[in-house]
C-alpha cells in the first residue's frame, strides 16, 4: 500500500469507536433477546463482526499491529434475503471422511453382510447373496455401500472410528423456502438449487479452526458462521 493510500490515525480511531458502539448494540440485543434465534441478535453479531474486521484492517495498515482476537466473518455467504417467516426449510449437509483403516471397514461391512445378505447383494451389485457377501469383505467400494445403506448418516458420524473412517471438514446449511418442494423435484441434483441468500444459519466444523488459533487468543472463533 502506498503512503497516499494509507488510512489516517483519525480513521483508525473512528473505526475503534465503531467497534465500541457495535459491542454496546450487541450486548443490548443479547440482553433484550426474545428467543433463541432472535434476528436482532444475529444482526448485531454481523454488525460487530464487520466493524471489528474494518478496525483490524485499518490498524494493521496504519500501525502494522493486529488485534488479539478473531471474530468469524461471513464472507462465504451473502446477506440473508429470504422470507422473514419461512414456511419450508431445506437442510444441506456435507461431511467428508477418509478411509483410515480399510481392514476395519471391511470387517464391519462383512459382519453386516453376514446378518443381512440382501444388503450386501444390493451394495455389491451381484445377483446371488452368497457371492455378494464375499465381495463385501474384499471391496472397499462395496463395503461403503453396505455401511451407508445400513446406518443413518448421523449414526455413522458418531461411530466413524468404529467403521475405520476419519472425519474431515463438515458443513450444515439451513435454508429457508417459500413452499415445500414437490416429491422427487430435486433428487437428481440435490445441491444445485441452494441459494446462499436464503441460508438462515450455517454450522462449519474444520481442523483449520484449531490450527489458526493459539492458546493466548482472547476470543475464539465459533465452530459455525451466522
Amino acid at each position: 500500500m502506498s503512503d497516499a493510500a494509507q488510512p489516517s490515525a483519525a480513521e483508525v480511531r473512528a473505526a475503534a469507536e465503531a467497534v465500541k458502539a457495535a459491542l454496546d448494540r450487541h450486548l443490548d440485543a443479547v440482553e433484550r433477546r426474545s428467543g433463541q434465534d432472535d434476528p436482532a441478535v444475529y444482526a448485531a453479531f454481523d454488525e460487530l463482526a464487520a466493524a471489528a474486521e474494518v478496525y483490524d484492517e485499518l490498524l494493521y495498515d496504519t500501525y502494522d499491529e493486529v488485534t488479539p482476537f478473531e471474530i468469524p466473518g461471513n464472507e462465504a455467504l451473502p446477506a440473508y434475503a429470504g422470507p422473514e417467516e419461512p414456511s419450508a426449510l431445506s437442510v444441506l449437509i456435507r461431511r467428508d471422511y477418509t478411509v483410515a483403516e480399510p481392514q476395519r471397514l471391511l470387517h464391519q461391512a462383512q459382519r453386516i453382510a453376514d446378518l443381512d445378505p440382501d444388503a450386501a447383494d444390493e451394495a455389491a451389485g451381484r445377483g446371488g447373496g452368497a457371492d455378494a457377501a464375499a465381495v463385501v469383505g474384499t471391496s472397499v467400494h462395496a463395503a461403503l455401500g453396505v455401511l451407508f445403506g445400513e446406518f443413518e448418516p448421523d449414526e455413522i458420524a458418531s461411530r466413524h472410528k468404529e467403521f475405520g473412517l476419519e472425519e474431515g471438514d463438515s458443513t450444515l446449511w439451513v435454508a429457508a423456502g417459500d413452499d415445500p418442494a414437490e416429491p422427487g423435484e430435486w433428487l437428481s441434483a440435490p445441491f444445485d438449487q441452494a441459494d446462499p441468500q436464503r441460508v438462515v444459519c450455517r454450522f462449519d466444523v474444520s481442523a483449520v479452526f484449531d490450527e489458526e488459533l493459539g492458546d493466548d487468543d482472547l476470543m475464539e472463533p465459533l465452530d459455525h458462521e451466522r
